[in-house]
């Protein structure tokens, strides 16, 4: 007839010592050197064939280390140990497990044999929960010695410190992690708060329908002393481009397409121009465009690859522009009067018949 099964019941603070166990993390992980060197010293010292680090989790009795068992968990209401955690200021030692009418759980093995003797020192939270136990056991009935047991209750207090370690360890874990994501957030509330700042910058100073600089940007770049000096270094060109009546564009097409319209022409520039360039839409159908380091020969080019892209721009109906050249000299100011000549040229190249190309022939003033 098999001994008696013990009958031991949770503790009744049983949650909070749940918790105080899950807040370690351990169970279920991979074997550790350090809590096998521990129940290794546990074996030596008590002269036993196995030993264990049990930790009694919930419905199970899982073992974070062991040697000399055959099993790597059992259910807790098999677990001895399940019975030393009801006494954590003392340890539990029975030297004959059956003469003690206490059975082990019949699975667990030592050297194929049932167990016979059990001591565990319980392993307790820094606030007293039981947690577990560092056990030894034998196959056969024993008693340990007084410094056996003192040596076992050293053992169980550097199974805690190890413990301790990793919750410390998982907590570092946890605010390095918590600091990363706050630091990421801040990052990507600054990225938001750049991109938010360079797109009111970006309105502030490009034209919403064309995409062009506005005259609020050619104001700014004319105060620039610094970029007005890198662009007028060399000989440059300025041009100015109106849309042939535009107003009957509007009037005949509706606003719409005469929104159309003014884009094919700001997509036409765009295309026509280098990236130093400067291209402003500087009135409803008016645009300026400045060429840094180009002379009047490379700026009718570019001015007539403009017109001609501009009259093949897929419109439902015919789009034409004048565009006025005036040359500008190095290591001049930018006055009125290049852009008065260039003006001179636009209003003869609508007065000669529009669609065309018209360079200034007014001479330079000191």
């Amino acid at each position: 007839m098999s001994a008696a099964r013990p009958l031991a019941l949770p503790p009744p603070d049983e949650a909070r010592r749940q918790a105080a166990l899950d807040a370690y993390g351990v169970v279920d992980t991979v074997p550790e050197q350090a809590y096998d060197d521990i129940v290794r010293l546990a074996m030596t010292l008590c002269d036993v064939p196995a030993a264990a680090i049990s930790l009694i989790d919930r419905d199970r009795q899982w073992f974070k280390a062991q040697i000399g068992l055959n099993l790597r968990e059992t259910a807790r209401t098999d677990a001895i140990c399940e019975r030393a955690i009801q006494q954590p200021d003392r340890p539990l030692v029975i030297d004959d497990l059956a003469a003690s009418g206490v059975a082990g759980p019949e699975a667990l093995r030592i050297g194929g044999e049932p167990l016979r003797f059990y001591a565990g020192m319980p392993l307790l939270s820094p606030d007293g929960r039981a947690l577990g136990t560092v056990c030894v056991l034998d196959n056969k009935p024993r008693t340990l010695t007084a410094a056996q047991l003192e040596g076992l209750e050293v053992l169980a207090r550097q199974t805690q410190h190890l413990l301790e370690l990793r919750r410390y360890a998982m907590e570092q874990r946890r605010l390095l992690s918590e600091r990363e994501a706050f630091a990421q957030r801040l990052e990507d509330a600054r990225a938001d708060l750049q991109r938010r700042n360079d797109l009111l910058q970006h309105s502030a100073t490009h034209d919403a329908l064309t995409g062009l600089l506005n005259r609020a940007a050619l104001a700014q770049l004319r105060d620039n002393p610094e970029a007005m000096l890198q662009l007028q270094q060399s000989p440059y060109t300025l041009l100015l481009l109106d849309v042939d009546h535009f107003k009957d564009v509007n009037d005949r097409h509706g606003h719409l397409l005469g929104d159309r319209a003014l884009r094919a022409v700001a997509d036409a520039v765009a295309a026509s121009i280098r990236e130093r360039d400067v291209a402003v839409r500087y009135g409803g159908e008016e645009f300026l465009i400045l060429l840094p380091d180009t002379r009047l020969s490379s700026a009718v080019q570019v001015a007539e690859r403009i017109r001609q892209r501009i009259a093949a721009a897929p419109l439902p109906f015919a789009l034409t522009v004048s565009i006025g050249l005036a040359a500008g000299e190095p290591t001049r100011d930018w006055s009125e009067q290049v852009f008065d000549r260039a003006d001179q040229a636009l209003y003869r190249a609508k007065a000669g018949g529009r669609n065309r190309v018209v360079v200034d022939d007014t001479p330079m003033h000191g």
